[in-house]
């Protein structure tokens, strides 16, 4: 993958397009927002199509038989056309839900349901004392809690990849852990505090050799590489609009269509039946099936907005920009002894997420300094404490890049990362010591 900065001409009319990036903060500081990782800031084109939507064509899809409703449904359709474009999909495989969290716990709670379904392929999904379900360490809580609260309503065993010291997913062991009582592997395609790119193919076929399904957390990946779920392999994906420059409420779950067929619902309500008696209901075809009730359409639409948006300007050059300011970022901090990076410290499949940690001062305190300079950083565990206690830390502040990011940006990052030092009486040339510690 290539790492060259978009042109200053280009970079200056995206940042147009996002006028928070344009405001002030902490005594008329210029914001320099680093924390794409837990939200994206949205172009005034996806707001747009919102308001579009709102302010012309609002009503419930698929309900009424006025104009407003064959519109609104017509809006909603093709908003969920161009998600399935997005990740090289059909459209019947693209289920609307909240969240990337929703979507994860949707499928997680399929394998539970089937225990008193009788739809065609429920077996599928049968889980019970005796099986297995395989995650890896470096899971956010989302691609994690849900598949222990699994194994406790079936009876079945949690296990899990390990990390190495490196920050790279640990496969020593895969064959011994993937056996034909794996029923399922969960894991992330790009780790949200580590930056790891996962070897998700390779996963995915050993997994597919026992007979396991495949579920893809791709909230950290869907924003900055293409995505493609036939040459991925997988068989569920995930990932949230927030994330890739579209509004909050709205993710995306796609599944492969058979496996979506035999899946029993989430949620039940108005809208995901097919008919419905005093005594029972039958269900309505997937992708109706998991969008019980009034769906979130405005949302929809603004979360195809942002894809068409990335796609016009391109995600391999996307990519090529995050990967060059990575760069910079790594560099920086490589010229740091006193900080320690979390995760590779190449650009050798790896993303924008660059988690660090500065001995002897805490994550917080980092972030309050970087906030003062106006530099908004996450800090905290970021939804993976297994994983920072793996690491031997109980926090780590992280930097994560989107496409309006800047060199100098990171410039003003450095500078106000430089403060530490002296305020809390570092020795700078005294190396970080990497050994592993326990917080427990």
């Amino acid at each position: 993958m290539s790492a060259d900065l978009l042109a200053e001409e280009e970079l200056a009319a995206i940042r147009g397009q996002f006028p928070i990036l344009a405001r002030t903060v902490r005594d008329a500081r210029a914001l320099d927002y680093l924390d794409s990782g837990a939200t994206s800031h949205k172009p005034l084109l996806v707001l747009d199509a919102e308001r579009e939507f709102l302010t012309t064509a609002n009503s419930a899809p698929h309900r009424g038989a006025h104009a407003l409703s064959e519109e609104a449904t017509e809006a909603y359709e093709d908003a969920r056309a161009t998600v399935a474009r997005f990740i090289g999909a059909d459209d019947d495989e693209i289920v609307f839900t909240k969240n990337a969290t929703e979507a994860l716990n949707l499928v997680a709670y399929a394998f539970s349901n089937s225990a008193w379904s009788d739809l065609p392929g429920h077996e599928r999904f049968l889980l019970g004392p005796g099986d297995e379900v395989l995650v890896t360490e470096m899971e956010h809580h989302a691609n994690l809690v849900p598949w222990q609260e699994l194994c406790r309503r079936t009876g079945a065993t949690l296990r899990w990849l390990g990390v190495t010291d490196e920050g790279r997913l640990d496969l020593s062991d895969l064959d011994e852990l993937l056996t034909e009582r794996t029923k399922v592997v969960a894991l992330t395609h790009v780790s949200n505090v580590l930056g790891t790119v996962n070897p998700v193919r390779e996963v995915a076929d050993a997994a597919h050799a026992v007979g396991a399904l495949v579920v893809v957390d791709a909230c950290q990946s869907a924003p900055h590489l293409r995505l493609d779920v036939g040459t991925l392999g997988a068989d569920f994906l995930a990932f949230s609009g927030h994330k890739v420059y579209g509004p909050s409420g709205i993710g995306v779950l796609w599944g492969r269509r058979e496996l979506l067929a035999g899946m029993p619902p989430f949620i039940t309500g108005g809208s995901m039946i097919e008919t419905v008696h005093m005594e029972r209901s039958t269900y309505a075809p997937p992708p109706t099936r998991f969008e019980a009730g009034v769906p979130m359409t405005s949302q929809a639409v603004g979360l195809a907005a942002a894809l068409r948006w990335v796609d016009d300007i391109g995600l391999d050059r996307i990519a090529s920009h995050e990967q060059a300011l990575t760069r910079l970022v790594l560099d920086g901090l490589a010229a740091r002894p006193w900080v320690r990076v979390l995760g590779p410290t190449d650009l050798v499949h790896r993303g924008a997420a660059i988690a660090f940690d500065v001995e002897g001062v805490h994550a917080h305190d980092v972030g309050q300094i970087l906030d003062d300079s106006g530099v908004a950083v996450r800090v905290g565990h970021h939804c993976a404490w297994p994983l920072h206690r793996r690491l031997g830390v109980t926090a780590s502040a992280r930097v994560s890049l989107a496409v309006y990011n800047t060199p100098a940006e990171i410039e003003t990052f450095f500078a106000a990362l430089d403060r530490i030092p002296t305020i809390f009486g570092l020795d700078v040339d005294t190396p970080h010591p990497t050994s592993e510690k326990d917080d427990a």
